[in-house]
């Protein structure tokens, strides 16, 4: 993606966001949205007062917290281990109330679960960064979704800038850039699957109006009502305006009476795309395979391009057995403008989360 598409992509997203509120087009979102230079790249950035709990997109205590205690069913056949963990989570509330965490500017927010970090400079970080400081010196300066996979010299930037990294979740990388990985078994199963499936391919220019009302509702059925409704609740009227303003890239599947049965969106900063809108119809039987499919289509996409496709977090075993590699994710935060009190809070943030968070993270393999 060059500068030209980077500042094309954030000129849309500032105005999609200028002309309504923020719950228009993500309706558990509550944020201002604006846009700053750092070096030559003109990114989107997002300022909350930490005054309200909203979407995980711009609240770590949703994001560490909120959704980690959610995502506690998955251990239910370990209910000490359970418990325990739900007590340690409770007691972040007061931890991230102290250190101001939700009290933010979140540069290259993309408002997506994924935000692949673009190339910075030090002395382009660290200019932003003083620079926001001081325009909200009551706020944390945040970045999220830096990998140790493809992101370990710019990890050591935000480190030298005077940033702290605070682990967020397991992710999966998919890797063409250079060599395409051989497809393994379940890649090509899937590839199968879709050629003889009887859906047409929707490709980005044949996507019509009361197709994103369609998506929506299919992107509910999974990301929302299957996993958690923390999950950001993308509207219909977003779906069309970031495809339509070339933020997203969305795809589809049209059964036979015309309706989409899947729908996939991907969005790409660099050599790097993501799929941060996945959904299709759960009426169906999973025999369908239509996950299996959209995933076929974001692999392809991946492979043709080569490109390195972050698959994000979840469904780790399927990305596992289709060449997925695991990597830590991280957030970056600023805060040394903040008072010591507030800063020994984020640090014991931090130190909960390495030790605690990330060996449950690999153990598990979330």
């Amino acid at each position: 993606m060059t500068e030209i598409e980077i500042t094309a992509k954030t000129l849309s997203l500032c105005e999609l966001f200028r002309s309504a509120p923020s719950e228009n087009a993500i309706s558990n979102l509550s944020t201002q949205v604006g846009q700053r230079q750092i070096g030559p790249h003109l990114l989107p950035v997002t300022i909350n007062s930490g005054l309200k709990p909203t979407c995980y997109l711009c609240c770590p205590s949703v994001a560490y917290i909120d959704y980690a205690r959610d995502e506690l069913r998955h251990f239910s056949e370990h209910r000490l281990l359970s418990t325990v963990l739900d007590g340690l989570l409770k007691l972040g509330y007061p931890l991230i109330r102290a250190a101001g965490l939700d009290r933010q500017v979140q540069i290259n927010n993309w408002l997506l679960a994924t935000n692949p970090i673009p190339d910075v400079t030090f002395e382009a970080l660290l200019a932003a960064t003083q620079a926001i400081v001081q325009q909200h010196p009551a706020h944390v300066v945040a970045w999220r979704s830096l990998n140790d996979f493809c992101d370990r010299a710019a990890m050591q930037i935000f480190r030298e800038a005077g940033y702290r990294l605070y682990p967020a979740r397991q992710i999966y990388m998919f890797d063409c850039r250079n060599a395409e990985p051989k497809p393994g078994r379940d890649e090509k199963r899937d590839r199968a699957l879709l050629d003889d499936s009887g859906l047409a391919s929707v490709a980005p220019a044949e996507l019509r109006d009361d197709d994103f009302v369609r998506a929506q509702t299919l992107y509910q059925y999974l990301y929302l009502e299957k996993y958690t409704w923390l999950n950001p609740q993308y509207t219909a009227a977003f779906m069309k305006a970031a495809h339509g303003g070339g933020i997203l890239e969305f795809q589809g599947l049209r059964a036979a009476d015309g309706q989409l049965a899947g729908v996939i969106a991907f969005f790409d900063s660099g050599r790097t795309m993501t799929a941060p809108i996945v959904g299709y119809d759960a009426t169906l039987p999973q025999e369908a395979g239509l996950y299996r499919m959209l995933m076929a289509l974001a692999l392809k996409r991946a492979r043709e391009r080569k490109m390195l496709f972050n698959m994000s977090a979840g469904a780790a075993a399927f990305k596992r057995n289709r060449g997925g590699v695991a990597a830590l994710e991280y957030t970056a935060i600023y805060n040394a403008h903040h008072a010591p009190t507030a800063r020994l809070a984020a640090s014991a943030v931090r130190i909960i989360l390495q030790r605690a968070g990330i060996p449950v993270l690999r153990s598990f393999e979330l």
